[in-house]
C-alpha cells in the first residue's frame, strides 16, 4: 500500500481569515460525523481551532492531492510510520 504524508502547514503562517476559511470548509464537508448533538457553525469552527491551537489536530498540505486537510496528530503520526515501513 502507498501512503502519503503532506506538508505540516503552520498555522500561525496563515491571515486569520484563511484559516477560518478552511476549518468552515472541512467542518462543512458531507460525512463530518458529530453524532447525535447538533452544533452550530461557529462551535464546529471554534472547536476545530481549539483543536489546531493545542496541536491535537494539523493542518496538512498535500502536494500529490494539490489539497489541504486537517488531520489528528495521532493519524498524522501514523501515516509516518506507516511511511517508514
Amino acid at each position: 500500500m502507498i501512503y502519503h504524508v503532506g506538508m505540516i502547514i503552520p498555522i500561525d503562517q496563515l491571515d486569520a481569515d484563511t484559516l477560518t476559511a478552511i476549518i468552515e470548509q472541512y467542518v462543512l464537508r458531507e460525512g463530518t460525523d458529530y453524532g447525535e448533538n447538533i452544533y452550530k457553525l461557529e462551535q464546529k469552527v471554534a472547536h476545530v481551532r481549539s483543536q489546531l491551537d493545542s496541536h491535537k489536530a494539523l493542518l496538512v498540505y498535500s502536494e500529490l492531492h494539490e489539497s489541504v486537510d486537517i488531520i489528528s496528530r495521532n493519524d498524522y503520526e501514523k501515516l509516518m510510520v506507516a511511511t517508514t515501513q
